[in-house]
């Protein structure tokens, strides 16, 4: 088994730049070579977060906790993403001197593509005054001079970004080569699995398809008049098997016409042997008399 070494990839930047959707990105692909990933995002942390930790001292505290958990799994061959405002240069520096693997990845936009993503109101409030010490507005961002890597949220993508930081990992010795490869290839597959979606003509030749049912329609309902036509043959049976039912039942019925007719036609056939053996010496008395 290869050893893996654990690192800390530490996105900074402004509220709403792409720091956690970048950093849940590159963790899929890190988790497709098997490795060991963990996501410290300090919008989901609520319990190592200090009630003032919107103050300039409780963001120092934030850093530090998160810098110490980063420490900690990073020891312990973990891949750890750390998504974090972390607005002061001083405490990402701190943090970089605690873990030996340290990777500063700045995410930067402007402020106005900032105010127009917005979907939550946080910059709105903090113009007007509502919410005090937001970063960026009312208070100082120090951007990292010479980041390990720089991604403009605003003109590229998140897929692009993340490829940024991964082959950023891999020049560091953070990551082989046969893993690098396994990510390559899995960016790919996943390319042309997205194009279909993206793309309308497939959708349209998709319709197409569509189109062609009515004449299988017409060919299945050809076939439906052969069964018409068997239905019509075993008719033609049955006319002829009625045909020879009819006379079967007129037999029947002149059947015991027939049976008396032949019972005297019996009896006759013995009476009249006798009968004109009996008129014949009468007829012939009479005459003898006369």
């Amino acid at each position: 088994m290869v050893q893996q070494n654990g690192f800390a990839v530490w996105l900074t930047g402004m509220s709403g730049s792409g720091k956690s959707t970048i950093a849940r990105y590159i963790a899929a692909r890190l988790r497709q070579v098997d490795r060991r990933v963990e996501i410290l995002d300090e919008n989901e942390l609520n319990l190592l977060l200090p009630e003032n930790s919107e103050s300039p001292e409780g963001r120092a505290t934030v850093v530090r906790r998160l810098g110490y958990l980063a420490e900690l799994l990073t020891r312990n061959q973990i891949a750890t993403l750390v998504a974090a405002v972390s607005p002061s240069k001083s405490l990402r520096e701190e943090a970089r001197r605690t873990v030996v693997r340290f990777v500063e990845v700045f995410v930067d936009c402007p402020t106005e593509v900032l105010i127009q993503r917005d979907t939550t109101g946080r910059y709105k409030k903090a113009l007007s005054g509502e919410i005090p010490n937001f970063i960026g507005i009312t208070e100082p961002y120090e951007p990292p001079p010479s980041p390990e890597v720089l991604i403009r949220s605003d003109e590229e993508g998140v897929e692009e970004g993340a490829h940024k930081v991964l082959q950023a990992l891999f020049d560091l010795g953070a990551l082989n080569a046969e893993e690098m490869k396994t990510i390559e290839a899995s960016r790919v597959q996943m390319e042309l699995l997205e194009r279909p979606k993206q793309q309308p003509l497939v959708s349209k030749k998709r319709q197409k398809p569509s189109k062609t049912p009515p004449p299988k329609r017409l060919l299945a309902v050809k076939p439906s008049k052969p069964p018409r036509a068997a239905p019509e043959k075993p008719s033609a049976k049955t006319g002829k098997a009625a045909g020879k039912a009819k006379p079967s039942k007129l037999a029947k019925k002149p059947a015991p016409m027939k049976k008396p007719a032949s019972k005297p036609a019996n009896k006759s056939a013995g009476k009249p042997a006798n009968k004109p053996a009996k008129k014949k010496p009468v007829a012939a008395k009479a005459r003898k008399k006369k």
